[in-house]
């Protein structure tokens, strides 16, 4: 089975919608329906060349995601890379798609000039952390929210 990331087609909506759903019920969250509107709109959107999306697909089928978005950083004169949201289906975690899709926004990221690359996970999400481990470094940071 051939593993293809690329990036996120205005066709991939349904099955786009069915991976984030699943992110977001894994987080406990929800978003509203103008919320995924309006998101994969920006997307798409030539215009918003800051927010991206990448798609893992195999056998034509669509098994991951990540979306990441590039913005400005005071202490540095190039932007920075916040990867936002990665998604794998559970009954393929483990099998490197994952890390295929961190690889692929790195790939991004040097080819836009943005060499620093960061994400955010909970504590708790140790099988994520395990590959986190070995693809990146952990940060000392603790993030505080209004």
């Amino acid at each position: 089975m051939t593993l293809h990331i690329r990036h996120l087609t205005e066709d991939d909506q349904p099955e786009w919608r069915r991976l984030w759903t699943a992110y977001l019920e894994f987080y406990e969250s929800s978003v509203s329906e103008q919320v995924y509107e309006a998101t994969f709109s920006r997307i798409l959107d030539p215009n918003e060349a800051n927010r991206n999306a990448l798609v893992a697909e195999q056998n034509g089928r669509l098994i991951g995601l990540v979306h990441f978005i590039y913005h400005a950083h005071n202490w540095r004169v190039e932007d920075v890379c916040y990867l936002q949201d990665l998604y794998v289906d559970p009954t393929l975690r483990g099998s490197g798609v994952g890390r295929a899709l961190i690889e692929a926004v790195y790939e991004a990221a040097d080819a836009n000039g943005t060499p620093s690359v960061y994400w955010l996970t909970q504590d708790f999400n140790e099988p994520a952390r395990q590959l986190y481990d070995r693809v990146a470094k952990l940060t000392p940071f603790i993030k505080y929210q209004r």
